[in-house]
């Protein structure tokens, strides 16, 4: 068996990398960490054994299929990041006043606390939080 220490990366292929990145960057405070590639983007939020843990935007490319609307069709789920305790309820005062819808939800049996809004291109992001 392969001993795994962490999550490195997830890739998000996107139809519009810079819509994305605004949204990764400037909404939920990522850092780019990668050099000007014209297409690529490498966004970081901490690091786990010198590795950044990352999210990367690559564009869609025009032959593929376009993402299913309905979320129950769609390969992938949801992302969910961590945010520090104590600070979601602010987190979605945040959200809602730059004009996000955020729903809630319950996990069922971690003692956390989420709320739920959608990236650009209809992803659903998790924001959770130790209670």
């Amino acid at each position: 068996m392969v001993t795994t220490q962490g999550l490195a990366e997830i890739v998000l292929m996107v139809s519009d990398v810079e819509s994305a990145r605004r949204f990764y960057e400037g909404t939920l405070g990522l850092k780019v960490i990668s050099p000007e590639l014209g297409g690529p983007v490498f966004l970081s939020m901490g690091e786990s054994g010198g590795v950044p843990q990352q999210i990367v935007l690559i564009p869609r490319p025009g032959d593929a299929p376009a993402q299913p609307a309905q979320r129950t069709s769609r390969a992938f789920h949801h992302l969910g990041l961590m945010v520090p305790r104590g600070s979601l309820d602010e987190a979605r005062k945040q959200l809602e006043s730059a004009g996000f819808e955020v729903r809630t939800g319950e996990h069922p049996f971690l003692p956390v606390d989420a709320i739920y809004i959608d990236d650009p291109d209809g992803n659903e992001v998790e924001l959770v939080a130790a209670r």
